[in-house]
């Protein structure tokens, strides 16, 4: 093997999971929770829904999911959520993807992302489905107790 090969240092990983840490308390979490639920509902999101991820999958802990009836409340939402999480918590997505076409936004705050779909895209991933096996918390329209009910499983 070439020398040049062997002394090359390693670049540093650059996965999710290395820029995932530290790791939110549970505490910040449920005051991030509420508020992205919160600046969902008040911009008049349909079927809000969070899944607990925890004991199906590594790469966050929640899912929120919620869909607008048209792309500019899609994007209403998702901006709304941003907007909230910033200010309030001082809380910046790591990643955002979509938005241009209205159909979905993902918002990623590592410890839990936020799915904004239209109605045809949420029926069209249907990931409610697709993680049936993580646990779907109560109907966030009373915010307040479907966040609590996430630490008092």
């Amino acid at each position: 093997m070439p020398a040049a090969l062997i002394s090359t240092p390693m670049p540093k990983p650059t996965s999710a999971s290395a820029a995932r840490s530290p790791r939110a308390t549970p505490v910040a979490v449920r005051r991030q929770l509420r508020a992205a639920v919160q600046a969902a509902m008040a911009k008049k999101a349909l079927d809000p829904v969070i899944l607990d991820l925890r004991r199906v999958a590594d790469f966050c802990d929640y899912f929120v999911i919620c869909h607008g009836a048209n792309p500019h409340q899609v994007q209403a939402i998702a901006d709304a959520v941003e907007l909230v999480l910033e200010r309030t918590e001082k809380l910046r997505p790591s990643h955002r993807e979509g938005g241009r076409g209205g159909e979905w936004v993902v918002l990623d705050y590592l410890d839990f992302i936020v799915h904004v779909f239209s109605t045809h895209a949420r029926s069209f991933y249907n990931l409610e489905r697709l993680w049936s096996a993580a646990l779907r918390l109560p109907n966030p329209k009373t915010v307040k107790d479907s966040i609590s009910s996430v630490f008092n499983a």
